[in-house]
């Protein structure tokens, strides 16, 4: 019976160590993996730990942050690269992601969207593409001050930027455009501009776009200098003009914005319409980053 005891005691210790081990290796593991974007054990060993990746095999997405100078701007500006892998592709067509108000280009991306991205690359349910956002500044990205047009800089800066460090094919120009709140704004305005110049995007995707119905509320963001200015660039009054370019919007039902986006609805018929239930924000940005990264992929330039 004491034999029996001790036989016993001896193969919880043995277990115990073992288990240890194998918590301290999977420590090691996700330390090495998030410096490196790869998980360096096999995908049973992973599952056994409980910490598989969608995509074990292959490296994770990528953020790239740098700092150029916007001679559109007038300043320096942070230009962030969320790329679905480490080594994307040669010519790797990119969205542009304009970010809201009182936002940057390091937090534009929708919670998720990365992620989102890097598993859904890798497992081939949408073409390689990557987001580029910048720092755009509090102006609805528009002219506001001299020296300060963060939309000239989208149209005229962007495509360089990215030739330069080879993506978006030959030409430079991203594919797609997407922007959340003020962002959305822009997105719009910039797709009506890629209209005018007839190099329209492939697609446009918005976010809670900033759809205010009256002057006296615009007003309150010192933002334009009067109502002429204001509908010269509100989508909701221009809606005709980037009809041909397929769209996607997304909005919560208690977003301040949802009368505007219900009526861009009604007028545009978007490709994809969806409201839910949510406020104004991440937390209700982050669910709709599945359907967001689908419909972009669905309009990813094919190579020939």
């Amino acid at each position: 019976m004491e034999a029996a005891v001790r036989d016993a005691r001896r193969w919880i210790g043995r277990r115990s160590v073992l288990i240890a081990g194998a918590s301290g290796l999977a420590v090691t593991g996700l330390a090495v993996g998030t410096a490196t974007g790869k998980l360096p054990f096999s995908q049973a060993l992973q599952r056994t730990l409980g910490v598989t990746s969608s995509n074990p095999t292959t490296q994770l997405g990528s953020t790239r942050v740098e700092r150029v100078y916007s001679q559109a701007r007038g300043r320096m500006v942070d230009l962030v690269f969320l790329l679905p892998s480490k080594t994307p592709p040669k010519g790797l067509p990119m969205s542009l992601m304009l970010h809201g108000l009182h936002g940057n280009a390091r937090s534009a991306a929708p919670t998720g969207t990365l992620k989102q991205l890097s598993s859904d690359v890798a497992r081939k349910a949408v073409p390689a593409f990557g987001f580029v956002a910048v720092d755009g500044g509090d102006n609805y990205w528009h002219q506001v001050h001299p020296g300060d047009d963060p939309m000239a800089m989208l149209l005229e800066e962007v495509p360089q930027w990215l030739k330069a460090r080879g993506f978006a094919g030959d030409t430079g120009q991203p594919f797609a455009c997407t922007g959340v709140s003020m962002g959305g704004f822009g997105a719009l305005v910039y797709t009506r501009r890629r209209v005018e110049r007839r190099q329209p995007p492939s697609a446009v995707a918005t976010l809670a776009p900033a759809l205010i119905l009256s002057w006296q509320e615009m007003a309150k963001r010192h933002i334009f200098t009067g109502l002429n200015d204001w509908t010269a660039l509100d989508p909701l009054r221009h809606i005709d003009e980037t009809k041909s370019v397929p769209n996607a919007i997304w909005c919560g039902t208690e977003d301040s914005f949802i009368t505007g986006v219900r009526r861009y609805i009604d007028a545009a018929h978007p490709a994809v319409a969806h409201t839910a239930h949510g406020k104004h924000g991440d937390p209700f940005n982050r669910t709709v980053v599945p359907s967001l990264v689908s419909f972009l992929g669905k309009h990813v330039p094919r190579k020939d």
